[in-house]
């Protein structure tokens, strides 16, 4: 046994919660980003601007025409066991043949495939790391272990793994339309306390897929805990604050929430308000890319979501039923008070209050 741990150690390989559940799933989410999100974005700004290169197909595939965006969303699967690789450690012939290893696992994932790559990402990374360098032909030995081992465990579990995500995504979907007050609730607190989380409240949404009612109270509960934070903490952080937390990430606060986990209360109240106004008053969707609804107002990447699902919906949301609309006036109200206006007045108000019953201290929300 301590030969093993010692072999582990020596490989940087680390069976652990943070380097597998923190690591590997927000780097996979900076990978869906890089492609699919981006690529989606590019896609409709080049349909709605009407911007000829963004538009034309530059390239044929098996006869499908490839624009720019579409070739970017085309790679996720690579992309997303790439990035995985890289919060691993993994050395440099590893990292490359995960290339093929994640092309194939979101191929036979099929809407589910985002977690099927983090899972076998994470094993054909782990393989390839334990023979890298440990034989005189390292160039044939590493990639070819790192490839066989990744496409073989997706042949058998990508599949099941795919469709089990995506059957939990399509009931918290189904549940959030029957019972849109309790799961705009549920849905909206516990995607906004991800976000805060160091953990990846975009790789979960896009893992399961979360788009239509779901994916606008997944986008309410995030706004909320990014807004909420950066209204409730200016008297210590001033505009900075309201840029690194509103425009950033509300994972700024977590050494602080660690110290006082009160000073959350303003944010998760808020996130309780405004994802059942999103499901019940507004009808706010997602029909963006699914990661768009983990991602809040980082970037105003998930308001860039919601309208990119308005234009061009994204292959999840069409499957259940999404098509282009024209938004009214009302939708864009809607996602503004969602978004921006109602996350900074209750949290704003939710401060007051937790400020005077003494929950919350001057200097409590101050960040280094």
């Amino acid at each position: 046994m301590s030969k093993l741990k010692t072999f582990l150690k020596r490989k940087d390989i680390e069976v652990s919660l943070k380097r597998y559940g923190i690591d590997a799933l927000g780097a996979m989410a900076q990978g869906l980003f890089c492609t699919l999100l981006v690529g989606t974005i590019l896609d409709t700004l080049g349909t709605q601007l009407g911007i000829g290169f963004l538009t034309k197909a530059l390239f044929e595939i098996n006869g499908v025409g490839y624009t720019i965006g579409k070739f970017a969303s085309a790679m996720v699967g690579p992309a997303m066991a790439v990035a995985i690789g890289y919060a691993l450690s993994a050395p440099p012939m590893v990292l490359f043949s995960l290339i093929p290893v994640g092309y194939a696992t979101n191929v036979m994932g099929g809407a589910g495939g985002p977690l099927a790559v983090y899972v076998v990402a994470i094993i054909a990374a782990e393989f390839g790391k334990a023979v890298s360098k440990e034989t005189k032909i390292d160039i044939l030995v590493t990639p070819i272990v790192t490839v066989i081992i990744g496409v073989g465990v997706a042949y058998f579990v990508a599949s099941p793994i795919g469709k089990g995500a995506l059957a939990v995504g399509d009931l918290i979907k189904w549940a959030t339309t029957q019972q849109p007050f309790v799961m705009g609730v549920l849905v909206s607190v516990i995607v906004g306390v991800a976000l805060t989380l160091p953990i990846s409240s975009a790789a979960i949404c896009a893992a399961l897929s979360l788009t239509g009612l779901a994916g606008g109270a997944a986008l309410a509960g995030c706004c909320a805990n990014m807004v909420g934070f950066a209204v409730i903490s200016f008297r210590e952080n001033g505009w900075g604050g309201v840029v690194s937390q509103g425009l950033g990430t509300s994972m700024l606060q977590m050494g602080n929430i660690v110290r006082n986990p009160k000073i959350w209360i303003p944010a998760i109240a808020a996130s309780a308000v405004t994802g059942p106004l999103a499901t019940c008053l507004f009808k706010l969707e997602m029909n963006g890319a699914a990661v768009s609804s983990g991602m809040g107002t980082c970037g105003l990447v998930g308001p860039i979501g919601v309208w990119t699902g308005w234009a061009n919906p994204s292959a999840e949301a069409v499957l259940d039923g999404a098509a282009a609309i024209v938004p009214t006036a009302g939708d864009w109200l809607g996602l503004a008070l969602i978004a921006v206006v109602l996350p900074a007045l209750l949290a704003w108000v939710f401060g007051i209050v937790c400020r005077k019953l003494g929950w919350i201290k001057d200097g409590d929300l101050k960040l280094n």
